[in-house]
């Protein structure tokens, strides 16, 4: 780990065991984001059983040049939290997702794109070759493979069959993918 580590303990006595876990996961932290400036984890019992039925609540301040990321993992209704250990896990696997987009935002990576199907008209086809063309409303040919079809549906198209599709940009222009002939 090359960034300081403060762990805290609220309402519950130091624990060595509980400290070595945190800086284990905190450890960890480096193989996402290598500019991590410091980590700060405060454990704390929520209610004051002395042995069962304890709730444990994490928050964790990662600081990175230029922002902070906050974890908090309330535990809430989760009898899964009465075990500090699960807390630790939950709360730095959720550190973890928000370090990675962090770094994924910073580094300008685009959000995963969710294409919208379109519909059109399978308007020539070679099927020795394993490939044709659909044309869209808009009057544009679009290429298709044979692979490209959903569920092996290669011989329940033809041409004129109606079909949706996504469309996505590759070598030589606009490539259909996720085709499926409408019924």
């Amino acid at each position: 780990m090359s960034f300081p580590l403060e762990v805290t303990f609220q309402d519950l006595d130091h624990s060595d065991a509980i400290e070595a876990r945190i800086r284990e996961r905190a450890g960890r932290l480096d193989r996402f984001h290598d500019r991590i400036t410091s980590c700060r984890t405060v454990v704390r019992r929520m209610g004051a059983r002395k042995h069962k039925g304890n709730l444990f609540d994490i928050r964790i301040e990662i600081s990175v040049p230029g922002s902070s990321i906050l974890v908090n993992r309330n535990p809430g209704d989760r009898n899964a939290h009465e075990d500090v250990y699960v807390a630790i896990r939950d709360a730095f696997e959720a550190a973890v997702r928000q370090v990675e987009d962090y770094v994924r935002k910073s580094s300008g990576h685009r959000a995963k794109v969710h294409h919208t199907p379109h519909q059109g008209t399978v308007e020539r086809l070679f099927a020795e070759e394993g490939y044709g063309f659909i044309r869209t409303p808009d009057k544009r040919e679009i290429y298709f493979h044979r692979n490209s079809l959903v569920d092996g549906g290669w011989e329940r198209v033809d041409v004129g069959t109606p079909v949706r599709f996504t469309e996505e940009p590759g070598e030589k222009g606009q490539h259909a993918h996720n085709v499926t002939p409408l019924e």
